[in-house]
């Protein structure tokens, strides 16, 4: 029965089969550190098979920096951690689909490899700057002392004399700890994104030129889409320009994707904000657009008139003697099997009432329609100019109040699906707001957050409304805040993937131990304000995660190295998992190494004294009890499931574990069964 391996996946080992698969002849075999055979490639065959011309000496065009070798052998290597649920700080465990991790995101991000391989539509993030007062406190363990680093770029001779000075920031040593800490987590994170997923990478003008060239070797320049500039603050406020310096005003987006030729950018609705404000307003009244009335006239409308606008325009006037409002919610009932959504896109540019047109216009229908019997008149305006010219625009005046009800297709134009088709955004954003920061949130937070205005739009460029959204230096929780207000808005259904250390607070916020506590906070009083505006829509609204926590493996020393250990010390053993381990920490672990994603459902039931575990109707069954009897062992069979896991000691013998084998080979031959 094949053993699971408990362990991160061995990048090195797939990029070798990989090669291996197009250039046979240059793999090569060596011995590893305890003498055993394992492949290699032969760099020198490999580059002279991708050259047409012969290859002499080692110049070549490329970005390099002292522990570069180092960091690409981290990024590959695999490690023997797991991530552990933590349901007490969980939200909606059961039900939701958003993630909040702490632990290294180094490490979490090589745990996360099998499971959403390809599966990320979307990555922001927001790195330490490397400013020189930030916390550097990511523990890579490629990160060279002091010696290591003179050694690597040669600052004594050979008599020990120092050749150089060194400075501070502008020294290569403060940059190359910071390009390799952002290498090997973007190159692990390149392998999360779809072929239509999209990066963006906040920084400011520090670490921008060195971040470009590193992104580049990682996503391929081919891949660069472009760098947003984001005015942060108002000029001449705070600060001064004067002197050796400008004020710095901007920060900057590094926009990269995962494959150029995949990559559709949806554009933004000029007018969305008014709409959904319109939306919005209903439900801070204690409203809800489910009851929003929407005109409906029937019968042929009787022709009155025709004026001529200033500018030539001819404006139709027609009476309509039948007509009635109904609610959105009457319409989804009737029309659309209940589905408010497809009711409410469907007649989306009935509802969106403004005053906004022009107002020679209203004035002269007005003047002209003050003589007509009719309770409800209507317009057909058709420009001669501009963007709409020759488009039909309805416009309809009821009583005294006279309110316009102007067809949406003149401020946003909308997919057959109900998705907005977005302007197409420059690269300048200079109308994010900074200020009040703290309000977006309900958590005083000193520095460090983003506009959930900011990441909305991102986000909006490449989300359909159902992705993944991954953000591994998510401090305050502002990519996730903006996941769950999106949704509001559009009734989405995008998931969140959050990853934070558990840096310890700032000493300005009080109450909380680590970042990950506030984020946690931050998280569960914006999805509890954002249902509580608007109960009736936004009952379905997911503002649960699932918290885990990176840690070291479930196993013990004695599932990897079963050969270090004596027979005698073997059988002394009580088993090869830690103690303070439970059933789900292993039933997690277990998916990680299957591939599964982990906020799939999951049951579990009891079945001849055995607890068994069902995730996701099948994908993956468990049981961790010890002795585990036929009974059970055929009763998982015969569910039919995709994969099967269980205990080593939950058999007694090799022979038990061979007949557990041929009961799956009977009756679910398409089963793969592993122990741990």
């Amino acid at each position: 029965m094949e053993k699971m391996k408990m362990e991160s996946v061995d990048m090195t080992a797939q990029n070798i089969d990989k090669i291996g698969a197009i250039f046979p002849n240059c793999i090569t075999e060596t011995v590893d550190e305890n003498g055993n055979p394992k492949k290699t490639i032969n760099f020198e065959l490999l580059k002279q098979m991708l050259s047409g011309d012969v290859l002499e000496g080692d110049e070549a065009y490329e970005f390099t920096w002292v522990g570069k070798k180092a960091a690409i052998v981290e990024a590959n290597r695999p490690i023997r951690k797991t991530l552990r649920p933590c349901k007490d700080k969980s939200v909606d465990w059961d039900s939701t689909k958003n993630l909040y991790i702490e632990g290294d995101n180094l490490d979490v991000l090589k745990l996360l490899q099998e499971s959403y391989l390809g599966k990320i539509n979307m990555i922001y993030i927001d790195p330490p700057y490397n400013t020189g007062s930030d916390s550097f406190i990511y523990p890579d363990n490629y990160v060279m002392d002091d010696e290591d680093y003179d050694s690597g770029i040669g600052l004594y001779d050979d008599l020990g004399n120092k050749l150089f000075q060194e400075n501070t920031r502008s020294n290569s040593k403060f940059h190359s700890a910071w390009i390799s800490m952002m290498y090997t987590r973007l190159s692990l994170c390149r392998n999360l994104l779809s072929d239509k997923g999209a990066i963006f990478i906040q920084i400011d003008e520090g670490e921008l030129f060195n971040l470009k060239q590193v992104a580049d070797e990682v996503f391929g320049s081919a891949n660069f889409c472009n760098v947003i500039s984001i005015k942060t603050k108002v000029a001449g406020v705070s600060g001064s320009y004067m002197g050796k310096s400008l004020q710095n005003n901007t920060e900057y987006i590094l926009f990269y994707c995962r494959n150029a030729s995949e990559l559709m950018i949806n554009m933004m609705p000029k007018k969305k904000q008014e709409l959904m404000d319109y939306i919005h307003t209903y439900a801070e009244n204690g409203k809800s657009w489910k009851y929003t009335s929407v005109l409906v006239t029937t019968g042929e409308r009787k022709f009155i008139k025709t004026i001529l606008t200033g500018n030539g325009d001819e404006i139709k006037i027609y009476s309509h003697s039948n007509y009635k409002f109904q609610s959105i919610s009457q319409i989804a009932e009737k029309e659309f099997g209940g589905d408010l959504k497809k009711a409410y896109y469907a007649n989306i540019e009935k509802i969106f009432r403004t005053t906004n047109a022009q107002t020679s216009i209203r004035k002269r229908v007005m003047e002209e329609s003050t003589d007509i019997s009719s309770e409800l008149i209507s317009i057909d305006y058709v420009p001669t100019k501009g963007k709409n010219a020759g488009q039909v625009t309805t416009i309809y005046y009821k009583d005294a109040v006279r309110n316009m009800v102007t067809y949406l297709k003149e401020v946003v134009s909308i997919e057959k699906d109900g998705i907005y088709k977005l302007d197409n955004a420059g690269n300048l954003w200079d109308d994010i707001n900074y200020n009040n920061l703290a309000n977006e949130s309900g958590i005083s937070f000193p520095n460090g957050q983003k506009p959930i205005q900011l990441l909305e739009r991102l986000i909006q460029m490449i989300d359909d409304g159902h992705g993944t959204i991954l953000d591994f230096f998510s401090g305050s929780g502002s990519t996730a805040h903006a996941v769950m207000h999106l949704n509001s808005q559009d009734l989405g259904k995008r998931k969140y993937i959050m990853v934070q250390l558990p840096e310890r607070c700032d000493k300005k916020i009080k109450g909380y131990n680590t970042i990950c506590d506030v984020a946690i906070e931050r998280l569960k009083l914006a999805g509890n304000k954002l249902v509580d505006s608007n109960p009736l829509l936004l009952s379905d609204l997911d503002i649960g995660f699932r918290v885990f926590k990176l840690d070291d493996s479930n196993m013990t020393d004695v599932y990897y190295n079963p050969s270090e250990y004596s027979q005698d010390l073997l059988s002394s053993l009580e088993s090869n998992i830690k103690p303070d381990r439970t059933d789900l920490d292993l039933l997690f672990g277990c998916l990680l190494e299957w591939g599964l994603p982990l906020s799939l459902p999951y049951s579990s039931e009891e079945i001849d004294g055995c607890t068994v575990h069902d995730y996701n109707d099948g994908d993956l069954i468990a049981c961790f009890d010890e002795n585990v009897p036929d009974s059970v062992v055929k009763a998982i069979a015969k569910k039919q499931p995709l994969r099967v896991v269980f205990r080593d000691s939950s058999f007694s013998d090799s022979p038990s574990k061979i007949n557990v084998g041929e009961i799956f080979k009977l009756l679910a031959p398409d089963t793969r069964v592993k122990v741990i």
